[in-house]
């Protein structure tokens, strides 16, 4: 019985290092068809993340230096229609502003009298290092008001954001929920969540929640304790980090250069970052903050093949914010602002014009 048993976990071991070995290989050819794309400059191909202008720093109540960066309209434009809400865009853990790239460029093209402002979020992207202490929910939703103080303090805001960044607006309506019809006249919250995460869900469908609650923050912990050995495993271009991006960023099938894009993002973030911030998702619990969101046109938009943030907490929240309208873009994953760019891009012109009309 010992030994059929043995041969049982052997084999489902070798089927697990096949079933492995299978996915690097694909993940390989789709690397490399993704790079000779770009470096032979194929015909319509951009590249993804190429869209900045000057910078502009805004410092934290806690001295942190935000990186930020601000499409202007033409003065011409500007006072052709002055009314104009600024929207201001938050992105997500493990991510940077460059993840707004189809929102940006739709903007630049259609909606050249709007003024945008884009940041990277403390220990992201170009912005400097938290301490640990203030890796927390609670003080993204403080960094967005500087930002909005610094960069968009006598105009009416709409305020998008995605994943993390859609709790950073949330965790600024708890703390602050009179700016809410007046400064702040729209919101967008995507691929996001106001509590109820259980991250471990993430690792496997298979381990109950008890027993992925305890394993999770402490694997987590443990591989903190090495960041330069994980970053070295993570490293950009690795089958590894391309494997988890693709399945966890997006839904159906997308060209591998945004499934590179996506894992570029990831893995230029620290892992000790990514340790800092992740007990945070599942003590978040901030359900009671949305009756604010009733005050100004939101807007929910969601994947339903979302393995992150699943669309049952976006039909959650939109069900507790009263005129709330929710986009469910089928099949598509928590990178729904790349998959979807077109459905994406279309709910929040029409956010705007709701925004513009208060």
């Amino acid at each position: 019985m010992r030994s059929a048993s043995a041969a049982r976990v052997a084999g489902a071991g070798v089927g697990a290092l096949v079933g492995i070995g299978a996915a690097a290989v694909v993940a390989e050819r789709r690397l490399a068809k993704a790079r000779s794309a770009r470096k032979a400059g194929v015909a319509g191909a951009e590249r993804l993340g190429g869209l900045h202008c000057d910078p502009v720093t805004v410092t934290a109540e806690d001295g942190v230096r935000l990186h930020a960066e601000i499409d202007q309209p033409s003065p011409q434009d500007a006072a052709a229609d002055p009314a104009r809400a600024t929207v201001v865009f938050v992105h997500g853990y493990t991510l940077n502003l460059d993840c707004w790239h189809f929102q940006r460029r739709h903007l630049r093209q259609v909606h050249r009298r709007r003024r945008a402002v884009f940041y990277d979020q403390r220990s992201h992207g170009r912005s400097e290092r938290s301490s640990p202490a203030h890796a927390t929910v609670d003080q993204l939703g403080r960094d967005l008001l500087s930002v909005m103080d610094a960069l968009a303090p006598d105009e009416p805001v709409v305020l998008v954001g995605h994943s993390m960044g859609g709790m950073a607006i949330i965790a600024l309506a708890e703390q602050h929920p009179e700016l809410f019809g007046s400064r702040v006249v729209g919101a967008a919250l995507i691929s996001t969540t106001a509590g109820g995460l259980h991250t471990s869900r993430a690792l496997s469908r298979l381990i109950p929640d008890r027993v992925g609650a305890l394993v999770a923050p402490r694997l987590v912990a443990g591989l903190a304790r090495v960041p330069e050995l994980v970053d070295t495993v993570r490293r950009r271009g690795s089958n590894i980090g391309f494997l988890v991006a693709d399945r966890f960023a997006f839904g159906d099938d997308v060209p591998a250069s945004y499934v590179e894009f996506v894992d570029e993002m990831i893995a230029a973030t620290p892992f000790e970052v990514l340790a800092e911030f992740y007990p945070q998702f599942d003590a978040l619990d901030k359900f009671a903050v949305l009756e604010t969101f009733a005050k100004v046109p939101t807007t929910i938009v969601t994947g339903t093949g979302d393995r992150l943030t699943s669309v049952g907490h976006s039909r959650k929240m939109a069900s507790r914010i009263d005129g709330a309208r929710l986009v469910e873009c089928e099949g598509a994953g928590h990178m729904v602002i790349l998959e979807c760019s077109d459905r994406v891009n279309a709910a929040l012109d029409e956010l705007c014009r709701r925004a513009d009309r208060r």
